[in-house]
């Protein structure tokens, strides 16, 4: 063995139990006018004692050195009197199995060897001494000061675009939202020190209302100051903060640290409207905002881990950043562990929502090696779910479930017909997961009762006269209530024929009296439903509308709900809080999926973009191009009414377009598919330059 070829060290601790913990750090972090406000449901823990073992064949003996979260002992071949808890080791030659037994009540159990040829790292297993032998978890933690439990997001030096001074006290603008953490240069003197921080001008200017705060002591912090510079001890979300001390307090100036995660901004999107592609880029701040630890829901209120909200980040990320350490942790954070009392977030939809992200993260990614390791959870949290079934064989929510569906007017009560098209979806993925596991029979059983769920749904919902499905059945009678998050479902899952997916679009998502949605949470998913019954311009419009509508009203990232109708500082209350709504939150990044996906027009036709199509469609604009991460490569797209171009670096893809008159490719032979359609065939590496006619 060659040391060279040996990767490095790596720490490992059970599967989930980094990820776990961090999760529980980050859910008391919010803070409501300085008061801990943590999340309200159960926060899981890491196993406090747990066993890791690893088999080598040395041609000579190994001096190791071990390092790790807890304490530890070393038991080598199972024999006692090879146990020890030094912190170096002569491993003999030959063959042999190291065991290491770590215990940590405060931090999850870690553990890092480093030698020449023997490591810690994805090879080795984790137990937590219940028959659960699993290869260890591990990620970038590779020296024994870079450990699990001092993960840190970055930070970089920000200053205040302006700073004036009202009734007479300092107000700092940093010329859009931000997070981190404020600072005072040089501070002194005796006094009390009040910081307001605001996402708006009228929350910063409100002390009494502002949602967040700080207050010290000017004395006990420059005391405490580092080279002269005191930094609060908690992150904020704002984009104002106004500073009210005591006469007897100074400091040079006021600045601050920008936190947040690393990106590679892979995705991009450029078109001939220059208010769309201030759209686009206000949508990847925003996400970027609240891409953090987890992909969070809001920077300023909840700053929790929301598994609705998340399945959406998943799917703007893969258009944005391609960023799998995020993705990966949150969905194991969501998860949590067994036994199973409540859904996830306390939500019933969004425990549905989990099984659809992890089948859309084998999708774009193909890594299947990470389903594999939670397969198990997922198959207890499906059997959790299925034990709420009514009679009529429906998901129905318990007294201590909350049904959300979307911030709407409706009542949830019975058996809502979201809820069944979520869990069809969810079964089908499960079927998916059980096949590539080997297990047929689960994976047939899966799949049957995803058909006869969605079957039934359709039988008791859908009304023929109104054209979609109806909201709810309450003691197996249907109301006769519409609205369109069932409808929007069963259009992105594929459950609809042709004619209903016409009548869908006519009476449910066009027809003015089915109620409006409000939220850019629902909006999202009427969006893309929209673009996948080909109103692509009609999309355009209304996103230029409603997101373009928040900037008009000077928001420089996305809300968490917009009403056009309000006026002036309403639209920043919420929940009965003058400043409750959150001025960034993910969910309102949903424009930069939309212009990846449907006006770009690429999506994965098979695991880890191994093949790919793309769709390409204008929309009404004159021109459009931008790229598209694919994990291992790049799409890169152009087009205008009269040409396209295409160039992907890994996989193979299919173009896919409409052209009123027979088009011309060199790079490619184009076969026409009948009724103006037609496509060419991909192949990695080569650009693809197309003349066509757009049908308008």
């Amino acid at each position: 063995m060659q040391q060279s070829s040996q990767p490095a060290a790596l720490w490992i601790w059970y599967p989930g139990d980094f990820e776990i913990r961090l999760h529980e750090k980050i859910a008391v972090k919010r803070k409501s006018r300085g008061v801990m406000y943590p999340a309200f449901w159960r926060l899981d823990r890491h196993y406090s004692n747990v066993i890791f073992r690893y088999t080598y064949d040395l041609p000579q003996e190994e001096r190791i050195k071990i390092t790790s979260e807890g304490t530890f002992s070393l038991i080598l071949d199972g024999k006692d009197n090879y146990r020890s808890k030094d912190s170096e080791f002569t491993l003999p030659a030959g063959k042999h199995q190291i065991t290491v037994c770590v215990f940590s009540d405060v931090e999850a159990p870690a553990l890092l060897i480093e030698g020449a040829h023997v490591r810690t790292g994805s090879d080795w297993e984790a137990s937590s001494y219940q028959n659960d032998w699993l290869p260890a978890g591990c990620w970038t933690f590779d020296t024994p000061d870079h450990r699990p439990s001092r993960f840190r997001l970055a930070v970089t030096p920000q200053e205040p675009a302006t700073v004036e001074l009202r009734d007479g006290r300092p107000l700092l603008d940093f010329g859009r939202e931000t997070f981190g953490y404020l600072r005072f240069h040089n501070l002194k003197g005796e006094g009390a020190v009040n910081v307001y921080y605001g996402e708006s001008m009228a929350e910063v200017l409100s002390p009494e209302e502002c949602y967040s705060l700080d207050r010290f002591d000017a004395a006990e912090a420059g005391a405490a100051a580092e080279d002269g510079t005191y930094t609060l001890d908690d992150a904020k979300a704002f984009r104002f903060v106004w500073i009210h001390a005591d006469p007897g307090v100074s400091w040079d100036h006021a600045s601050m640290l920008y936190e947040y995660v690393p990106l590679t901004y892979q995705g991009s999107f450029e078109c001939s409207d220059p208010k769309l592609n201030q759209i686009y880029e206000m949508g990847l701040y925003t996400l970027h905002l609240n891409t953090r630890e987890f992909f969070l829901d809001g920077i300023k209120r909840d700053f929790w881990v929301w598994s609705g909200d998340a399945y959406q980040s998943f799917l703007m990320n893969y258009y944005s950043f391609f960023d799998l350490d995020v993705t990966r942790r949150t969905l194991v954070a969501l998860r949590g562990k067994d036994p199973l009392a409540r859904h996830m977030n306390t939500i019933l939809d969004y425990s549905q929502y989990w099984f659809i992200s992890l089948y859309d993260y084998y999708l774009y990614t193909g890594d299947f090696a990470f389903i594999r390791q939670y397969y198990d959870r997922a198959v207890t949290l499906m059997d959790f779910c299925l034990q709420q079934r009514s009679g009529e064989g429906f998901l129905e929510g318990r007294p201590q479930d909350w049904v959300f569906v979307d911030w709407a007017d409706f009542n949830n009560t019975g058996a809502v017909s979201t809820i069944q098209l979520l869990l069809a979806r969810s079964l089908e993925a499960m079927s998916a997961f059980a096949g590539l596991q080997g297990d047929q029979t689960a994976a047939d059983s899966y799949g049957e009762l995803a058909e006869a769920i969605k079957a039934k749904t359709f039988e008791r919902f859908w009304d023929e006269e109104k054209g979609g499905l109806l909201h709810h059945r309450v003691d197996g009678v249907t109301q006769p209530t519409m609205t369109k998050h069932a409808s929007l479902f069963a259009m992105t899952f594929g459950y609809l024929t042709p004619e209903q997916r016409e009548s869908v679009t006519q009476n449910v998502l066009l027809h003015p009296d089915v109620p409006q949605i409000r939220t850019p949470y629902m909006r999202f998913h009427e969006m893309a439903v929209l673009c996948e019954a080909g109103q692509h311009d009609r999309v355009r419009q209304e996103v230029l509308s409603y997101w373009g509508g928040m900037i008009e009203l000077g928001a420089t990232t996305f809300w968490e709900e917009y009403d056009p109708t309000l006026a002036d500082d309403a639209h920043y209350g919420m929940y009965g809080v003058p400043f409750g709504k959150s001025l960034c939150h993910a969910w309102g990044a949903g424009p930069v999926y939309l212009f990846g996906k449907y006006f770009l027009g690429v999506t994965p036709s098979s695991p880890g973009y191994e093949t790919y199509l793309v769709q390409p469609n204008l929309g009404g604009l004159e021109r459009m191009k931008g790229t598209v991460p694919t994990g291992k490569g790049l799409v890169s797209v152009e087009a205008d009414a009269t040409s396209l171009r295409i160039h992907g670096t890994y996989g193979t893809g299919v173009l896919a377009f409409t052209s009123a008159e027979m088009p011309e490719c060199q790079e490619g032979e184009v076969r026409p598919l009948g009724g103006n359609r037609y496509e060419i065939a991909i192949e990695a590496g080569r650009t693809y330059s197309v003349s066509y006619k757009a049908v308008i």
